[in-house]
């Protein structure tokens, strides 16, 4: 959470950013909560005080023989309890707002975010690629798709209900060739990969800063403290949680990991092919360093540039976009999307996400390194996705398709897919 004296100084700023960010907290009543909070605290701490001289006043009392004052003080030390199980009661009553509220305060927003109120305010700031004319009517993915057996919407559907699906054959093979190629290149850029658990405690969803607020957005396991997760940046800032970390150089972990979202309200949105589904598969980059915003404006600024190096050795166009506070969530300082050419949509979808969550997440999730000074600080959270397939998947499949409907591949994906330069050969399902 937030540092309640920041919250304090800058409230207006705070208020800001809630609202910007359409979170329905008031720091107005937070910080009357906090008020309150601190008066019951005081009064209860003086009671104890009280409590522990008067105790000390009986025995010496008691000692003298003066059992008649030493019976009065007792009396006036049960009224003095009975006054305190009062203040504490309402301490555990204001206690509880008090958390509630700092749970839902957002992170205050960079100097540079634009305003707006969602994704159309966002802010191009270039593209790169060209976008395709094809001479021929193109097919969309699920088109591809079926041509090629790559995978299966329909027995999807049937196994698993509605944003499901089955990857099969060169579709399993592809998605693997794009992981693995981004595993390797993070590799070469100093990122260690780890393989994380799918499953987390409600704490690494709140430390994370994807809980209160993104509750609806998770699947819970029934009967146990468990969810699973919707990006392993949850198990990756967690696996530190806690911990006093050497970040003299920046920490880089590259996750890989199968992912799980409801999808809450996107209800006939994108319902066709593999561009919103419930499980899908990333491999995310997160960096923790230390709580400078020069570094992690610069750490930003890489593992965007890392994004984007993925998706030139892939031959994608894309564009890169300066989110607005309407688009962010809680959590985010300063977000960049990228956006890749997709066909079918005639348009750019969202394929990548580059947050810096400055302390954010450090605060909530306990890393702390010490500076120069010895002294103990909050590090600086960053993330963003490397790649996210199956929808990668959909840019691949429609920018790289040919008029006989054989899909070029490029040559970073080669070495992947047993040196084929091209998928040209059509699958037919059997029953």
């Amino acid at each position: 959470m937030m540092d309640i004296r920041t919250i304090r100084e800058q409230a207006a700023q705070f208020q800001a950013a809630a609202d910007g960010k359409k979170i329905a907290v008031s720091i107005e009543e937070l910080l009357e909560t906090d008020m309150r909070r601190r008066e019951l605290a005081g009064q209860a701490e003086q009671l104890r005080a009280r409590r522990n001289r008067r105790t000390q006043d009986i025995g010496a009392k008691i000692a003298a023989g003066k059992q008649d004052e030493a019976q009065a003080a007792k009396e006036q030390m049960r009224l003095d309890r009975d006054e305190l199980a009062g203040i504490e009661a309402e301490l555990d009553t204001v206690l509880q707002r008090y958390q509630h509220l700092m749970e839902r305060v957002p992170n205050l927003v960079s100097p540079d975010t634009p305003t707006g109120r969602s994704d159309a305010d966002n802010v191009e700031l270039g593209r790169t690629g060209q976008i395709p004319q094809f001479d021929f009517k193109a097919r969309d993915h699920v088109e591809l798709g079926e041509l090629h057996g790559l995978f299966d919407m329909e027995r999807g559907v049937k196994v698993a209900g509605s944003r499901s699906y089955f990857l099969k054959g060169d579709g399993l093979k592809l998605q693997r060739a794009v992981q693995q190629l981004a595993l390797d290149f993070l590799d070469e850029r100093g990122f260690t990969a780890m393989d994380v658990p799918l499953m987390v405690r409600t704490k690494a969803m709140q430390g994370t800063g994807f809980f209160p607020a993104g509750q609806d957005q998770a699947y819970r396991i029934e009967g146990e403290d468990a969810w699973l997760v919707g990006t392993s940046e949850v198990p990756l800032i967690a696996y530190f949680a806690d911990e006093t970390l050497d970040v003299a150089e920046p920490i880089r972990v590259a996750g890989i990991s199968t992912c799980f979202r409801s999808e809450v309200g996107s209800a006939g949105r994108d319902v066709r092919g593999l561009y919103r589904v419930h499980q899908f598969a990333k491999v995310e980059q997160v960096v923790i360093c230390r709580g400078e915003a020069e570094e992690s404006e610069r750490l930003l600024q890489e593992i965007t540039r890392n994004a984007e190096d993925l998706l030139d050795l892939l031959e994608l166009p894309y564009r890169k976009v300066a989110v607005c506070i309407g688009d962010m969530s809680q959590k985010n300082y300063k977000q960049y999307d990228i956006e890749t050419w997709m066909p079918s949509r005639n348009a750019y979808g969202e394929t990548h996400s580059a947050s810096n969550v400055g302390d954010f997440q450090a605060r909530r999730a306990g890393l702390r390194y010490r500076d120069a000074d010895g002294k103990p600080r909050f590090c600086h959270t960053l993330n963003n996705t490397a790649v996210a397939v199956p929808r990668l998947l959909i840019p691949l499949l429609e920018n790289h398709q040919r008029e006989d409907g054989s899909i070029y591949l490029p040559p970073a994906l080669r070495p992947y897919m047993g040196g084929r330069e091209m998928l040209a050969t059509a699958v037919t399902d059997t029953e």
